[in-house]
């Protein structure tokens, strides 16, 4: 479990940094990322609550309890990175623009996946110690 546990927090570590360093340009409405946002068909009011979302999304997920809002936290994370991978396409951008969202995304998943996997760890361990 141990090893579980270093993998799942390198992983969240990195995806998380990966989601706040797009939040951080986001929120302070870089004009590159309002070019993206235009070039991608949404307005530019978007980026900023796009960004603020995120930041608390990741706050979330880093927190080690409220398992509830974890699993929305990371819904909405993966709506995100799917959503600019699917818009990415969608636009006709090439890999050089789409494949960090990829990326992205399939940490979330990898995250996710492990975060389920330490909780079913944690609930069978409870449910050995009440009998």
């Amino acid at each position: 479990m141990k090893k579980l546990n270093i993998t799942y927090w390198a992983i969240t570590g990195l995806v998380s940094a990966f989601m706040l360093l797009g939040a951080i340009v986001d929120v302070s409405q870089a004009p590159d990322a309002v070019a993206l946002i235009k070039h991608l068909g949404y307005p530019a009011y978007f980026v900023p609550f796009i960004g603020i979302m995120k930041i608390l999304g990741v706050i979330v997920v880093l927190i080690p309890r409220f398992s509830k809002l974890k699993e929305w936290a990371y819904a909405g994370l993966v709506f995100d990175t799917f959503g600019a991978f699917f818009s990415h396409l969608s636009s006709g951008d090439g890999p050089d623009k789409w494949a960090p969202a990829f990326i992205a995304l399939a940490l979330l998943l990898v995250s996710y996946i492990l975060y389920s996997m330490l909780n079913n760890i944690k609930e069978k361990q409870k449910l050995e110690m009440a009998y």
